[in-house]
């Protein structure tokens, strides 16, 4: 069973919950969206699996987690990209955003305090066929004009392109 660890909206830790509870409730807890780019601005994007149980065959950032107990959000955004995109990359964090969002197809809730970590890397991935089926390196410039309304995006990568206008500057 995963588990995600529930926060307030100053990331105080208020306990740990069922991850797929969380999600059917919409309880806030911590998130991490990474965000890779190269060096000709463009952002590592993947296409998430038909299999995800939100927001499924959805382009969104590079990779997203849920930090486990006593992980800091560096280490599970560096493990997760390590395991999703057979990336082994450093991270910064650029910051939080909260957002809410519901997943019309299966009802499920995102309700996230999320963590944005930015890398760079000139290497394409590996993709893990679990978490992702597809992936493009995308002009960002472009990319800032489309993913807030476009539905074939997921609906916080509009949200943190928005709520970090110097990310990839």
């Amino acid at each position: 069973m995963t588990r995600v660890i529930l926060v307030d909206e100053q990331d105080t830790e208020l306990g740990i919950a069922d991850r797929d509870q969380a999600h059917k409730a919409g309880k806030l807890h911590r998130a991490v969206s990474v965000f890779i780019l190269n060096g000709v601005g463009e952002l590592l994007l993947q296409r998430r699996a038909s299999t995800k149980a939100l927001f499924a065959g959805k382009w969104a950032n590079t990779c997203c987690t849920h930090p486990r107990a006593g992980e800091s959000v560096i280490q599970a955004g560096e493990r997760r990209l390590l395991e999703e995109m057979s990336l082994e990359v450093s991270l910064g964090s650029v910051g939080t955003f909260l957002y809410h969002a519901r997943d019309a197809a299966t009802g499920y809730i995102e309700h996230e305090l999320d963590h944005v970590l930015v890398g760079h890397s000139e290497n394409d991935p590996v993709l893990n066929p679990d978490e992702a089926d597809a992936f493009i390196w995308a002009d960002l410039v472009e990319l800032r004009g489309v993913a807030g309304s476009d539905p074939g995006y997921a609906p916080w990568l509009g949200l943190a392109l928005a709520a970090f206008p110097s990310l990839g500057a």
